[in-house]
């Protein structure tokens, strides 16, 4: 799958985009994973309550599953004007 990461996310973690092979079955399973690549992954996955998820463009919570999920999207919230 394709996870997408936007915003101060995309600055620490030093990508904008990449292709997952994973095993993970929820989208926590999925940080978690993640956060055990790297410190960057860590730093930039360390406080979830700054962070929102969109699965296939759709917003979601963190237990959403993925199965069938083309794409991941990670970023912090965002303020209207």
């Amino acid at each position: 799958m394709d996870v997408l990461y936007f915003a101060w996310v995309r600055e620490r973690i030093g990508i904008p985009k990449e292709k997952v092979e994973t095993n993970a079955t929820t989208v926590m399973q999925l940080v978690e994973e993640l956060k055990t690549r790297e410190e960057r992954y860590e730093v930039a996955f360390s406080d979830l309550s700054a962070l929102r998820v969109a699965i296939d463009q759709e917003l979601t919570d963190f237990d959403a599953p993925l199965e069938g999920v083309r794409e991941v999207a990670f970023f912090p919230p965002m303020t209207g004007g």
